[in-house]
């Protein structure tokens, strides 16, 4: 592995995987995509708001293994199944990123995701360098 690349791996992070749940490169922190799947391999939550929330209790532990919060992302990636509830992911958004300011985002709609019963994934960059960007509102 190049010497530049830092996987980040949790405790519970399978010997199977053939991808880390983040990789450090620089001041950059690239997080995996991330389904509602919890350790028993198992979908959390019936609908996408829910699905949405436990994705990114997922993230937390990523970012904080890391070193870093949720005020460190500056992008992230959510690719949807369907766009009904969709709306209302913003609310768990607002919860996760306190209110803003808030990371660039693209949000996606794809006809499935490689986990059966999952309706988003997520994935997001967070900077983990020294100092700290402004959010630019248009």
């Amino acid at each position: 592995m190049n010497p530049s690349l830092t996987p980040i791996v949790l405790s519970n992070t399978s010997k199977k995987s053939t991808f880390s749940p983040a990789v450090r490169v620089g001041d950059l922190l690239f997080i995996s995509g991330m389904t509602a799947v919890n350790d028993e391999h198992q979908i959390v939550g019936e609908d996408i708001v829910e699905q949405a929330r436990f994705i990114y209790q997922k993230m937390d532990k990523v970012l904080r293994a890391a070193g870093l919060g949720f005020d460190s992302v500056i992008e992230t990636h959510e690719y949807v199944t369907t766009l009904k509830d969709y709306d209302k992911t913003a609310e768990v958004r607002r919860e996760v990123f306190n209110n803003g300011p808030y990371p660039a985002a693209t949000g996606v709609q794809v006809a499935g995701l490689v986990r059966p019963g999952a309706l988003i994934e997520i994935s997001a960059i967070a900077y983990a360098g020294a100092e700290k960007g402004l959010a630019i509102a248009g």
